[in-house]
């Protein structure tokens, strides 16, 4: 799994690249509080040619965001996130990124 960020001069925003390697997956998302933690069209990763899923979301410059992946209907953390935060809620860890 990997996050590339690109810092845009021109707006306010980073573009995020989100790249997960699930061969056997039919459907990948990421979700996280910059999107209410619903997986739709706009969340949905798109899958590659070589089996990886792969999509790009534009985020406010300067904040910080909990994160997961949706990997078939099963929540998996970032292993490169920027850092873990536990979540009550959820009762377990969340990727973050920290832009």
């Amino acid at each position: 799994m990997a996050i590339k960020k690109q810092y845009l001069k021109s707006k306010p925003v980073c573009k995020v690249t989100f790249t997960v390697p699930a061969e056997e997956a039919k459907k990948v998302a990421v979700v996280g509080d910059f999107n209410n933690w619903k997986a739709n069209k706009a969340s949905s990763l798109t899958k590659q040619k070589n089996g990886n899923f792969k999509g790009t979301l534009e985020l406010p410059k300067e904040g910080t965001f909990e994160f997961k992946y949706i990997i078939d209907g099963n929540y998996v953390n970032e292993p490169e996130a920027d850092r873990f935060q536990w979540n009550d809620f959820a009762g377990g860890e969340n990727a973050v990124l920290e832009l």
